[in-house]
């Protein structure tokens, strides 16, 4: 197991109406080793400067605003109008960003996962519903690719929820995809329980070539559909008894590498 950084990581999460994952990812990061300050949107869009003391940036899982107008179009809106030079700055500082869930949706709009000045331009990703229509809430297991994302270990299997109806990820083109694929920002794939390429219901949602999550060039903004913070004790899996010993859940060992190379890129 590795260790627990040294040097404290201040984690900045975000919340807003309809956020329901906030709580269960300052419980992950605080577990991991980080100081996690749980903040209202509207405080950072009034003093966009406390992101400066920070050293990650989470917006969590949940329907934020209802996802009235759809899944984080209002939330990406706020932050791709409001806070998008400084999160470009952020970024460039050697900040890290995570998006999960609802989280990757909002991050998907804003653009930041494509790179810089993508937010001033058309976007080539997208979100959309479920291709069977409805939503889907089961355990998936995730593989982590060899990416451009500093803190997950390539052929790493990750057991985790998802709970979505807008998870299918989809590229405007097949240009878009193989860019994404020369940069290695492909960094986590839906995979069957033993590795093997999945099919529905494995892969809940249909993404182009089982894509789960994506990382932008840097490899310091990371996007992803399922929920490492609901997997962080050994008896979160509903299969806890069958998958041998473990001395915590898969979730925990993501959010404490992220803490570490929070920690090392801040050194």
């Amino acid at each position: 197991m590795s260790t627990v950084a040294t040097r404290t990581v201040h984690a900045l999460v975000l919340r807003t109406a309809g956020t329901n994952c906030d709580r269960e990812t300052c419980l992950a990061l605080e577990r991991a080793g980080s100081r996690p300050d749980l903040k209202h949107v509207q405080e950072l869009l009034d003093r966009p400067a406390l992101l400066d003391a920070h050293s990650i940036f989470v917006v969590p899982g949940g329907f934020s605003y209802g996802d009235d107008l759809g899944a984080g179009r209002v939330l990406g809106f706020q932050i791709r109008s409001r806070l998008r030079e400084t999160l470009e700055r952020f970024v460039a500082r050697g900040g890290l960003v995570l998006g999960v869930c609802n989280g990757f949706q909002v991050l998907v709009d804003t653009g930041l996962l494509e790179g810089p000045g993508v937010m001033r331009r058309e976007r080539g990703l997208a979100l959309d519903v479920n291709e069977s229509g409805h939503f889907e809430c089961r355990w998936v297991t995730l593989k982590a690719e060899a990416s451009a994302c500093a803190w997950l270990e390539p052929g790493e299997l990750l057991p985790v929820p998802v709970a979505h109806g807008e998870g299918r990820f989809r590229v405007r083109d097949a240009r878009v995809l193989e860019r994404l694929k020369q940069n290695h920002q492909i960094a986590l794939r839906y995979v069957r329980s033993d590795g093997s390429r999945a099919e529905y219901p494995d892969c809940p949602n249909g993404s182009v070539e089982e894509i789960a999550g994506i990382c932008d060039p840097s490899g310091r903004v990371l996007g992803l559909m399922p929920h490492p913070e609901r997997n962080l004790t050994p008896w979160n899996h509903p299969r806890w008894t069958r998958l041998g010993p473990r001395s915590e859940g898969e979730g925990l060992r993501f959010y404490r590498r992220m803490v570490e190379t929070a920690s090392a890129l801040a050194k």
